[in-house]
């Protein structure tokens, strides 16, 4: 909640020690609780006030879900998971692209490296064209 760990926590109880003094840092620590857990009570009833004005079908609202990265992600699931479908399927098609070309050039290196079983004779070649000087 806070994000402390042990070492500013100590770190603080050192300085609270050395600001307050042992005498006075029981009581404070009292008050700090005591201002804590009357903080907690408004927001609890901030939070029931808020449900109770919003109605019943806000009922599952929960107060993190008002927070604008997590509103958004929260509504954005479906759009984004649609897209991630259709990445897979592009990615298959992909793949399948792939697989069907190398099954082509793959036969048609086996077509050019077997013989014709009838040796065709190529064409004669065509005699010039004779010229004509009055085509222009």
């Amino acid at each position: 909640m806070f994000n402390i760990d042990a070492t500013e926590l100590i770190l603080l109880l050192v300085l609270g020690v050395v600001m307050f003094g042992p005498e006075k840092l029981p009581a404070f620590a009292r008050k700090a609780a005591r201002v804590f857990v009357a903080l907690r009570g408004i927001a609890n009833n901030a939070q029931t006030q808020l449900r109770q004005e919003l109605g019943p079908e806000y009922s599952d609202l929960k107060i993190e879900d008002l927070n604008p990265k997590r509103f958004v992600a929260k509504h954005m699931r479906e759009e984004i998971a649609a897209i991630e479908e259709a990445k897979r399927e592009i990615s298959d098609t992909g793949r399948a692209a792939k697989a069907a070309a190398t099954g082509v050039t793959t036969a048609t290196a086996v077509r050019h490296d077997q013989p014709d079983a009838v040796t065709e004779t190529p064409p004669p070649k065509p005699l010039a064209v004779p010229y004509d000087p009055e085509a222009t």
